[in-house]
């Protein structure tokens, strides 16, 4: 298998990942890279699940046979392994939600239903980025529409980053949150975090972190990053669908009102009124994701035992040797940043007049496995004038031998369109 110098052993972490050596469309090796909208899942973490279940299974907290005190343990293990793996100051200030989504909606209500200084209402300003995954922008316009809040964002430059021009302009002294995406799922670009939480800490604003296409793909340090909150899920970092992460500063969570009621999140209820339980519980209600926690911890120790400055380094390597191998390409045209620089791992792409969904099926029918449409990034693909994108995403497990036959496949699906 073809090799850059430092990349890793990918012969050998390939291994272990059952699914890469599947054959699809009669008898054609599969080349997974849509690893930006899931990773693929190595076998220690689907062994973990199958422990689980097979001798560990039952609902977690309050049950005091062996069965609930298992998976209690596996579960809370689980959230320390989560802290330290974004270096958090406390286990309480880590919160399992089923997804980013949900992580960012639980912040949006939090905000919503505040008391001062933290309510978000008429008189103030919500801050988002054009970039945003539509999941970090529904929750900040279904706010806005519910409070009156005015909604205002970064545009975006022609070489595809935050046009941060009028920063003082957009985050002003009525600015409650700024929430915005650490790397962009359908640019790849890397935003510049330190400016914008400088400025939101100037007028007192809070500052929300997507780090979806982040935490899989480098090491995050949420004390480093400064912000208030910051999202990721699992799925995306080799861990079970139905699984994600909230962080948030102890202090916030303790004042800031629950999104969800129900069962575990309460400390008294009666027929009149209820009293709720410390973070993290207070924002856990019911049954949580148990098994896929445990799947995550799994995860995370999968990838810390690999190095993340190693995956991160490795990915770097990647992306310039695609950049290199895309820009040969006739009448391809990326969308974003075009040096490995200044972006992450997953590189979208537009291949001449050929509609992208037409390029994700004819590569299909070769085995490769990429990413067509607007990656929930809608507003990115109106505001280049593009009806959709291609995208191409690497991981851990992605090799210069599969950029190759990425490249080999676009130049046949240029020969099949004529």
């Amino acid at each position: 298998m073809t090799q850059l110098p430092g990349l890793l052993d990918t012969e050998a972490i390939r291994k272990d990942f059952p699914v890469l050596d599947r054959l699809v469309h009669d008898g054609k090796k599969l080349v997974y890279l849509d690893n930006a909208a899931t990773s693929q899942k190595p076998r220690q973490v689907l062994d973990a699940l199958n422990e689980y279940y097979e001798r560990h299974n039952a609902n977690v907290h309050r049950g005091v046979h062996v069965l609930a005190e298992e998976a209690t343990a596996l579960y809370e293990g689980a959230r320390d392994k989560v802290a330290t793996f974004i270096n958090a100051p406390s286990r309480d200030e880590v919160i399992f939600t089923k997804n980013a989504s949900e992580s960012l909606n639980l912040v949006a209500n939090m905000l919503g239903w505040a008391d001062e200084p933290y309510r978000v209402d008429h008189e103030t300003e919500i801050v988002i980025t054009e970039m945003e995954h539509h999941s970090n922008i529904v929750p900040w316009q279904l706010l806005s529409q519910r409070t009156g809040a005015k909604l205002k964002w970064f545009g975006l430059t022609d070489d595809g980053r935050l046009d941060l021009s009028n920063i003082n302009e957009i985050i002003t002294e009525k600015t409650k949150i700024v929430s915005f995406v650490l790397v962009s799922n359908i640019l790849g670009t890397f935003n510049p975090v330190e400016a914008i939480i400088r400025r939101a800490q100037e007028v007192g604003a809070l500052v929300c972190i997507d780090a979806s296409q982040a935490a899989p793909h480098m090491p995050l340090d949420v004390q480093a990053l400064q912000a208030d909150f910051v999202a990721f899920t699992g799925h995306k970092m080799c861990a079970p669908t139905g699984v994600g992460i909230l962080w948030g500063r102890q202090e916030l969570l303790e004042d800031l009102p629950p999104f969800l009621g129900g069962g575990e999140m309460i400390e008294t209820v009666s027929m009149h009124s209820s009293t709720y339980a410390p973070a993290p519980h207070k924002f856990e209600a019911g049954t949580p994701p148990i098994a896929q926690a445990v799947g995550l911890g799994a995860a995370i120790d999968y990838l810390t035992s690999i190095g993340m400055e190693k995956i991160a380094a490795h990915e770097h390597a990647l992306t310039e040797y695609a950049v290199k191998r895309l820009s040969e390409v006739p009448d391809l045209r990326i969308i974003g940043p075009t040096t490995a620089e200044e972006r992450g791992a997953a590189i979208s792409f537009t291949l001449g007049d050929i509609h992208p969904h037409d390029v994700g099926q004819v590569l299909d029918e070769q085995g490769i496995a990429v990413r067509v449409g607007h990656h929930c990034a809608r507003p990115v693909c109106l505001r280049y004038g593009i009806p959709a994108t291609t995208r191409a995403s690497f991981y851990l497990y992605s090799t210069p031998g599969e950029i190759d036959a990425l490249v080999e496949g676009l130049d046949y699906v240029r020969n099949f369109f004529g």
